[in-house]
């Protein structure tokens, strides 16, 4: 089940009790120090208008929230890929507090004191952990990283890594809802090329010709599941993005002005 949880600070952020164990939050836009109309107030990402002090004061404050170190967090730049990382003691910092030539859209953590945070306005955050081996993945997914199957390759790679597929525990963030996500035909037809199974699932053809409505969190569900994650272990945000702009940043309903929100996930 997920929960919004409000931290001293101010900073309001949702969790689930699917990932008890690990210190994880999928951020709201409440609670930091940006000002601009579109950003206001926790934007966590550069490049949205904030100055970038701005945004890594909001970053630390999100990080005090949950109660890490922010310098120990890790979100390299995405690219709407399949690529996951494995994040090691050496990358902390990596794409918030220093440079990386690292891109991908995934994320593997196996050590301690070390955290990943995916970044969406609309996107689906999945994150997922193993309570026995002690391992953490994170996921960015939208409909290429969906359709692509990075979710299952995140499930694939805990397994590499001596996970079960009967202990990984999955939470699916706030993300665009499946009534609101319309796309082309363009999308569509890509889509069920890399998986004709799967789309026939989420995609709803409308009564507009080369429009259908998209269920990204029920594609990502799926996908888990199919990948070997019992049902049962799967926890899955209601609460769409797109209807609820007060609380969160979305794409979609800013015409793409807007900030970015964070989900991140480790291990103390």
């Amino acid at each position: 089940m997920f929960k919004p949880i409000r931290a001293e600070n101010g900073v309001i952020y949702y969790a689930s009790d699917m990932l008890g164990g690990a210190v994880h939050g999928f951020s709201t836009r409440i609670g930091g120090v940006s000002s601009l109309p579109h950003t206001k107030s926790l934007n966590l990402a550069f490049g949205r208008g904030d100055e970038d002090g701005e945004v890594l004061h909001n970053v630390r404050r999100l990080a005090d929230a949950l109660g890490f170190d922010a310098d120990a967090l890790v979100s390299v730049p995405q690219i709407h890929s399949d690529i996951i990382i494995e994040v090691g003691a050496d990358m902390r910092g990596a794409g918030v507090f220093k440079q990386t030539e690292l891109a991908g859209d995934g994320y593997i953590i196996t050590e301690p004191c070390t955290f990943a945070a995916i970044k969406t306005a609309d996107c689906v955050p999945v994150l997922m952990f193993d309570p026995q081996r002690k391992i953490c993945a994170a996921v960015h997914a939208g409909w290429r990283g969906t359709f692509s199957l990075i979710a299952r390759g995140a499930v694939e790679k805990m397994v590499s890594l001596g996970c079960k597929t009967c202990d990984i525990r999955a939470a699916i963030g706030p993300a665009i809802g499946g009534k609101c996500y319309e796309v082309g035909e363009d999308v569509y037809v890509a889509a069920r090329a890399a998986s004709p199974i799967l789309a026939d699932a989420v995609f709803t053809a409308r009564e507009e010709k080369g429009k259908y409505l998209c269920n990204l969190k029920m594609a990502n569900r799926i996908i888990l599941e199919t990948a070997g994650v019992p049902a049962k272990n799967i926890d899955v945000c209601e609460l769409c993005t797109h209807c609820e702009t007060e609380l969160f940043y979305s794409h979609r309903a800013s015409g793409g002005v807007r900030g970015t929100m964070m989900s991140v996930i480790g291990m103390v």
